[in-house]
């Protein structure tokens, strides 16, 4: 069973994602917030958005995203892993 509510191959594939980049679960710091937006009462009542920090680069991300939790946090972990392009 994935941890973030999504199918194991994704699951997967976001952990290569991160350890190619260096990122370690340890390095990131996870808090709970309110979402805002559609959803209605669901998202005004339960803390289902994420406050992701990557704490040796300072990268913040907030994701409210999606009404599940979970998957709050597999897009997080996903923008952090995002590869950086300098132009």
């Amino acid at each position: 069973m994935s941890k973030f509510g999504v199918s194991q191959p994704k699951e997967m594939e976001l952990l290569r994602r991160m350890e190619a980049c260096g990122i370690r679960e340890a390095d990131l710091t996870e808090q709970f917030i309110k979402a805002s937006g559609p959803g209605g009462q669901h998202v005004n009542k339960t803390q289902s958005g994420v406050f992701l920090v990557h704490k040796p680069s300072g990268l913040e991300v907030k994701m409210t995203k999606e009404r599940s939790q979970a998957l709050n946090r597999f897009f997080a972990r996903h923008v952090v892993a995002l590869p950086l392009v300098l132009i």
